[in-house]
């Protein structure tokens, strides 16, 4: 799923504007005046379907986090507005500070060109999960042969031992182009396995903090072991060939992990 945030005065209409621009499926998430859930019920989410079938929703049961999780799956495209604090791609109206990388800062939503933003959308990095590789491997026209789909995910771990320095977060550069053509290409060998039907994977960039999932292998085979297997060789290939470069941040100092080497 391609994400984009966007904030600042304007900010919704902006949102409304690029999400008219793209062709596929597209999720809009924004603020309302009155969020939260009726006094009228007791859960911790509501879903009403309207009189011409748009759907609405209101809840307390999820993060931000948990929301784009679970958009990932379903839609190609999430354009977001209201919401200063996601370490996504964002485009900043005003002076506000945000964690994530600023592809446009303008005084004024009349300086932005909704045609500009939807065609860069697609060039950006896609906001991945677990979850929604799972749900593409699921789609190969392959899949009625599989019996198994093996999966791992690496994440960012604190601590090595009791009295090591807390691990805050780490950061992760590529080369751009280089690192995805060797992973497309570690995936097509794997792939030529016999009974191995789908590999894919996916490496994130930038900060992820103390906690976060990193990496994600996943593999689509007809028996359990080529799946395993598969699953092992595709993440050693993967930290030893692929070039990503990773900058650890603890409690106490901050180094480039392939200068400890």
């Amino acid at each position: 799923m391609q994400p984009l945030s966007i904030v600042g005065p304007g900010a919704a209409d902006v949102r409304d504007a690029v999400a008219a621009r793209l062709d596929g499926r597209v999720a809009t998430v924004g603020r309302t005046e009155a969020a939260g859930v009726d006094d009228a019920t007791d859960a911790n989410a509501r879903f009403e379907l309207s009189p011409d079938g748009d759907w609405t929703a209101a809840g307390d049961d999820r993060s931000f986090a948990d929301l784009l999780d679970d958009l990932a799956t379903e839609y190609e495209y999430a354009v977001i507005s209201g919401f200063s604090k996601l370490r996504l791609p964002t485009v900043v109206i005003g002076d506000e500070d945000v964690p994530g990388d600023v592809l446009r800062r303008v005084d004024d939503a009349n300086e932005l060109d909704p045609d500009a933003l939807a065609a860069e959308i697609d060039e950006l990095d896609p906001y991945v999960t677990l979850e929604s590789l799972v749900a593409k491997a699921k789609q190969s026209p392959l899949a009625e042969r599989s019996g198994a789909i093996a999966t791992f995910t690496g994440r960012v771990r604190a601590k090595d031992s009791e009295n090591d320095s807390r691990t805050t977060h780490l950061k992760f550069e590529k080369y751009e182009g280089v690192a995805e053509q060797r992973m497309a290409d570690i995936a097509a060998e794997l792939e030529a396995r016999d009974g191995v039907f789908e590999v894919l994977f996916h490496h994130r960039t930038g900060v992820v903090v103390d906690g976060e999932d990193i990496v994600f292998v996943v593999v689509l085979a007809g028996h359990r072991r080529e799946a395993f297997r598969t699953v092992e060789d595709g993440i050693d290939r993967l930290k030893d060939e692929v070039p990503l470069f990773k900058k650890e941040t603890t409690e106490d100092e901050q180094f480039w992990v392939h200068d400890r080497a």
